[in-house]
């Protein structure tokens, strides 16, 4: 036989090349690959007089110590925080993180995440903005891949994100107890998971309660303007609205300039929560009421896992759903029952 070669080896033990490259340049236990893994590859690279310093300058070839992180809208705010806290945890393993903008655009999103295989990043986090799984179930058996945020519940590709049908559950509930049987509430973009488990939680809360109400649901954008327009309109019907549910940040910041331009005092007109917690929140007048996500949890766990699996050759199979917290402010009122 000719020269050993790593990928011989690696095909050998049925390791990655990175896994075995790690192994035997001994930095087996720094990226906690197991003692049953390094004393196989260690077996085989003694019987194939394979020498570790070939190994060693493989892997420094290997690897580019970078992930992409690919967002819809890097300008959202959540986006932007998710992006800060997935780069703090990148930089605890001593990797780069390159963010690229999708601008909710499926064609995009896909050339991006091909220019991020181009450019050899070694694994991507993705926070998806088509509602189909095929092509993304393909990348991921290229390069280890993992969705935060959004996700496709049907798929098998790993994903982290927050339980949002709890979220929207518990904060409709909250309104029901308070005595709004008509309630506004201004969804992101349907096509999106977040979205439709929002509105699912928003809706099994009124089932669950068991008295009529009005639920009003309008909107398809995570953006101010979808918050401004929907919230214009809605408080035309009749029944009016006594609060408003505003399904992202960004969202919230709409419907805020539309009750001011209309003279709308909140809570004592009509009633405001948010979903997505941001400090600004506190710093409206009134302080706002919301759902908080984990955002910086979600964004550690998740580079956390696509480094495990880069330095372990494994493919992501972890699908996480990280609970949702209430905060409340002053921006809800009591509303007498009546309909």
């Amino acid at each position: 036989m000719g020269k050993i070669t790593l990928e011989y080896l690696a095909k050998i033990a049925g390791y990655s090349k990175t896994t075995v490259s790690r192994v035997l340049s001994g930095k087996g236990d720094k990226y906690r690959i197991s003692k049953d893994a390094q004393q196989l590859i260690h077996s085989i690279a003694e019987q194939e007089n394979f020498k570790p310093k070939t190994a060693a300058q493989s892997l420094r070839n290997k690897l580019s110590c970078s992930v992409a992180l690919i967002v819809p809208q890097i300008s959202n705010p959540f986006f932007a925080e998710l992006a800060s806290a997935t780069i703090a945890e990148a930089q605890r393993y001593d990797y780069s993180v390159m963010i690229l903008d999708t601008q909710e655009n499926v064609e995009l999103e896909k050339r991006e995440v091909q220019n991020a295989i181009k450019r050899g990043v070694d694994g991507i986090i993705l926070v998806p903005c088509g509602n189909t799984p095929g092509y993304l179930e393909e990348v991921s058996r290229q390069i280890p891949l993992i969705l935060t945020d959004r996700y496709f519940p049907s798929s098998s590709t790993s994903y982290v994100s927050t339980n949002n049908y709890d979220g929207a559950y518990q904060m409709m509930k909250y309104l029901l107890d308070l005595g709004h049987r008509n309630i506004l509430c201004i969804q992101g973009l349907m096509a999106s998971v977040t979205s439709k488990e929002r509105v699912r939680g928003c809706k099994q809360a009124v089932k669950d309660f068991g008295e009529a109400c009005n639920l009003y649901v309008k909107g398809n954008a995570y953006s101010v303007e979808n918050g401004y327009v929907a919230t214009r309109i809605g408080i035309t019907y009749q029944p009016r609205p006594t609060a408003i549910f505003a399904m992202s940040s960004t969202i919230l910041l709409g419907a805020v300039q539309a009750l001011t331009e209309q003279h709308v005092r909140v809570p004592d007109d009509i009633s405001l929560v948010s979903f997505d917690n941001n400090q600004y929140m506190d710093y409206l007048n009134p302080p706002v009421s919301r759902v908080s996500q984990p955002i910086s949890l979600i964004g550690q766990t998740a580079m956390k896992i696509l480094y495990e699996c880069i330095c372990s050759g494994r493919k992501p199979t972890s699908q996480i759903l990280m609970t949702p917290t209430i905060i409340r402010r002053n921006s809800v009122s009591l509303c007498d029952v009546d309909m």
